[in-house]
């Protein structure tokens, strides 16, 4: 099944504070014209990026996230721009929904660490051997990190898919931040893969906010 040529915008997501680095994101604003599931995911493909969107509904927030491989229930960083993009006090992900906040320069969600997959956590001594890592074997979703500054909550990190999709290191992954975060009940500033800067903080109740700078590719 071909999927027709369809517009798209381009973010970068988790930028640093010079607009640098970020993730880059699709988001396909009218869903309508790519409804079935396989159309979506064989342009998630095509594209390219570690995760599109499809917003299947721009009033109310609701969307379809997809990596070039699989259907995601929720993911933080497509989540982050696409909250920036649509303007809109949350988002209808088939995870649950999360909350959304616009702040200064930042674009904020409120999630559950539950929504996120599983990662492989692997905490390391310093910062230089994150740096110095190389790409770790398929098959396990590694979140390298160390501490950078541990009284300060400053995280160095590099996230490692370990899928057959051509994308070896994921630049910023709001999911593994949240799942971070949960694992040691307080708020990050996480340096990822080459510059990007996520931010995070725990709410009451289970749910934990992920924010970062958005912008607009093309």
């Amino acid at each position: 099944m071909n999927a027709p040529v369809t517009d798209y915008d381009v973010l970068r997501v988790f930028c640093a504070p010079n607009g640098g680095y970020g993730n880059e994101l699709g988001v396909v604003r009218d869903g309508s014209v790519l409804p079935e599931p396989a159309q979506r995911q064989e342009l998630a493909a095509k594209l390219g990026f570690s995760e599109t969107v499809f917003v299947d509904d721009p009033e109310r927030g609701v969307v379809d996230i997809y990596t070039p491989t699989l259907r995601l229930p929720f993911a933080g960083h497509p989540c982050v721009g696409t909250a920036w993009l649509l303007d809109v006090p949350e988002l209808v992900t088939p995870a649950g929904v999360v909350g959304t906040r616009l702040d200064g320069e930042f674009t904020w969600i409120e999630a559950r660490a539950e929504w996120a997959p599983a990662r492989t956590l692997r905490q390391y001594a310093t910062a230089a051997e994150v740096d110095d890592l190389a790409v770790p074997p398929k098959g396990e979703w590694v979140y390298a990190w160390a501490w950078l500054d541990e009284p300060a909550g400053r995280v160095r990190a590099r996230a490692f898919p370990g899928r057959d999709d051509g994308i070896d290191e994921d630049e910023a992954t709001g999911a593994a931040a949240l799942l971070l975060t949960e694992q040691l009940g307080r708020a990050l500033n996480i340096t990822q893969g080459v510059g990007s800067q996520i931010l995070t903080a725990p709410q009451p109740g289970g749910w934990v906010e992920i924010g970062g700078r958005v912008r607009l590719e093309r």
